[in-house]
């Protein structure tokens, strides 16, 4: 190749990667307007916001100022932010991580091989529980859970004594209510890896004598792994979102005994007025939303 051909030839390239490059900007490039403005925009303004005393009232509202790490600090020495902490991560670990996640693969074991008649009863309850709004939900087992709700008024029928269960139990409360409506998508994900576990693995497991539990954990759960920690990631950080079936239900009380950071960040903000220490308390749950997602994102790695 000449000396005038290089040029050229570099030119070309340049013109060809150019070409490729507007080939998938112009049909992207809507789309990645949009995410830039509704999506990055306002994660931006909250990154802003954390930092500064914004209010919805007062001198916060109308000017404003920078504060630094004040609200962060403020948050880490406030014993509500403390408890709220634990009472997510316990809500979290109950609802999701035990609740959701053990529960949907046990049904999902059991639904494998039955008939179509079956399958279909059990996932319609299971799938008509996920699908009511999660505003409904929170007034059906508030009405359940209620002093004169139904299963006090089942017990009475039965002769036992009933109690206050949103008063006594209100963490379990909402943890059982989420576990009712959020199991279908564990169940859903789980029948699908498990119809992808080859029979002939099973069966020769079961000819060289390993019991249920043995197949289970030797053959079975190894073989959905992937499967179940993408389940688990997505469950978890969906709880962690869960705000309005715990304010329909207990509304963070008594007291703050069931109030979650959502909660939490929702009375700051909206209930006391200060935008800027309620999006400080969003960051937080956004942290602990990235390290549940690392946890998982770690034990997905392949094995070398």
């Amino acid at each position: 190749m000449t000396a005038e051909a290089l040029p050229r030839a570099a030119r070309s390239q340049r013109a060809a990667r150019r070409g490729r490059l507007l080939r998938w900007l112009v049909p992207m490039g809507p789309a990645v307007l949009l995410l830039l403005l509704f999506f990055t925009g306002p994660i931006l303004w909250c990154l802003w916001a954390a930092f500064t005393d914004i209010a919805l009232t007062g001198a916060g509202a109308s000017s404003p100022r920078l504060v630094g790490t004040e609200n962060f600090s403020r948050l880490l020495a406030d014993p509500a932010f403390r408890q709220s902490v634990l009472i997510t991560v316990w809500f979290v670990v109950g609802s999701a991580v035990i609740g959701q996640n053990c529960l949907g693969l046990l049904l999902a074991l059991l639904l494998r091989g039955r008939s179509g008649l079956v399958r279909g009863a059990v996932g319609a309850v299971v799938v008509g529980a996920w699908v009511v709004p999660e505003i409904v939900a929170g007034f059906v087992w508030y009405a359940f859970l209620s002093d004169e709700g139904t299963l006090n008024a089942l017990l009475g029928r039965l002769g036992l004594e009933g109690t206050s269960w949103l008063y006594n139990f209100p963490v379990l409360s909402v943890i059982v209510a989420n576990v009712w409506r959020g199991t279908a998508f564990s169940v859903l994900v789980y029948s699908a890896a498990l119809s992808e576990v080859p029979t002939d693995l099973v069966d020769a497991a079961a000819v060289d004598g390993a019991g249920p539990l043995a197949r289970l954990r030797y053959v079975v759960l190894p073989l959905i792994k992937r499967s179940a920690l993408t389940n688990l990631m997505l469950i978890t950080l969906q709880t962690l979102a869960v705000f309005t079936l715990v304010f329909v239900m207990t509304g963070g009380g008594p007291g703050t005994r069931s109030q979650t950071m959502p909660i939490y960040m929702y009375q700051e903000a909206f209930k006391f007025f200060q935008l800027g220490y309620g999006t400080a308390v969003a960051f937080v749950l956004l942290l602990l939303g990235a390290l549940f997602s690392l946890v998982y994102v770690r034990a997905l790695r392949p094995e070398v």
